[in-house]
């Protein structure tokens, strides 16, 4: 329920003991699940239809509240190979219907249980199709949940905590979920293993290619998806050095997705960017690993009004015209007109038009914003993955 008078606050108190207020001063009564307290972040939303777990999960999400715009979330429960990061950094879930029991053999715990477990604050009983709508039209806002709300909330003091609250615009969240040192990633996909029983003639040549994972809040399908290749997978934090990524001697250099404004993440790590980006070392990357490929290129990035969430994306790949469906969750896009002539578009959203790749010309740099790790397809952006081993392995026989 929608309301912008503080004075309905009595008469819905005993109904309901969670509360979604946002910046404009607008507030939703609901009913809280998973952890008590209070939560502030920016709100987005996201149209897919499954795979709510490892959306949760995705670190892409820090500092943010996400909307799930399809009514039934959390009727598979969740587990433990689901997870795309083992410690969420969410802020909050809006859901519409309320959480129901969990119905499937893989489930360890419903929902509202594991919300609870990572102390993430959610509510339910939403009328998402509002909040979905003022998105649109208006772009991004700020909100609070609270799950147990007193009976001393004072909405006008909610809104100016909200307002004070500092957004995501000029933020380095990167930082904050990289890994604190570098380790070897062995695990393979869980599905998906027919497709990869064809391939395996072709990947069973690889002799153990070392691949360097700059971890910017890498989604752990992205570390399956370079295992199933047969890669050491080597994941290091964004802070390395130059000289430290050589001493790994890396046939491939893999930039992650992450959270965050690219720019500020991009004054961290451009001097290490540009002189990686120099060598003849096959460079690929994902989502904040493309905007900090175009930025160390000289390119500029730029906030999305309500940006790119979903799993039912298209986008045109401009060598041939092909249409591929993928999986999104970005917030910033890198800016067309300030891409020099080296740089070539590779794939253009067929929803609003912005950049969704780009390759170096006569070099082997290659970056997509979607995320073909997410097997939206099921497999139509897996030849990403194809690309980066065809890449590397045209290298290694080139020096042979």
């Amino acid at each position: 329920m929608k309301s912008s008078k503080p004075k309905l606050l009595k008469n819905l108190i005993h109904k309901k003991n969670a509360i979604l207020i946002l910046e404009n001063g607008d507030f939703y009564w609901g009913h809280g699940i998973g952890a008590k307290g209070s939560t502030i972040g920016e709100l987005c939303f996201n149209t897919s239809m499954t795979g709510y777990q490892e959306i949760i999960t995705d670190p892409s999400y820090a500092e943010q509240i996400i909307t799930f715009t399809f009514p039934h979330i959390g009727n598979t429960g969740t587990n433990i190979n689901d997870n795309e990061s083992n410690s969420p950094v969410a802020k909050g879930i809006i859901l519409k219907a309320n959480v129901t029991s969990a119905s499937n053999f893989r489930s360890d715990l419903n929902l509202s249980e594991w919300l609870n477990k990572k102390k993430i604050i959610g509510i339910q009983g939403i009328d998402t199709r509002s909040i979905t709508s003022l998105l649109r039209e208006n772009g991004f806002i700020n909100g609070m949940i609270i799950n147990q709300v007193k009976s001393d909330l004072n909405i006008q003091k909610a809104v100016k905590l909200i307002k004070s609250w500092q957004g995501l615009e000029g933020r380095d969240l990167a930082s904050k979920v990289t890994c604190k040192k570098q380790y070897l990633w062995k695990d393979k996909s869980y599905f998906n293993k027919n497709y990869f029983k064809l391939q395996n003639k072709k990947y069973e040549s690889n002799d153990k290619k070392n691949v360097i994972v700059i971890d910017f809040g890498v989604k752990q399908n992205i570390l399956r998806m370079l295992a199933d290749r047969n890669f050491n997978v080597i994941v290091v934090p964004l802070n390395i050095s130059y000289e430290n990524i050589l001493k790994l001697n890396p046939d491939g250099i893999f930039l992650s997705n992450g959270p965050g404004d690219p720019k500020a993440t991009s004054i961290i790590v451009r001097d290490l960017l540009i002189k990686l980006l120099k060598t003849n070392i096959p460079i690929y990357g994902i989502c904040l690993g493309h905007q900090l490929i175009a930025l160390a290129l000289g390119a500029d990035t730029e906030k999305m009004k309500n940006g790119h969430r979903g799993a039912n994306q298209p986008v045109k790949y401009n060598k041939n015209n092909k249409v591929e469906i993928t999986s999104q969750n970005h917030g910033f896009v890198v800016k067309r007109n300030t891409l020099s002539k080296n740089i070539a578009e590779t794939y253009t959203s067929l929803f609003d038009g912005v950049v969704e790749g780009l390759k170096v010309k006569n070099k082997p740099i290659f970056s997509v914003q979607y995320h073909p790790e997410a097997s939206p397809g099921p497999h139509d952006t897996y030849g990403f993955f194809d690309s980066f081993y065809n890449a590397i392995m045209k290298i290694k026989k080139k020096n042979a």
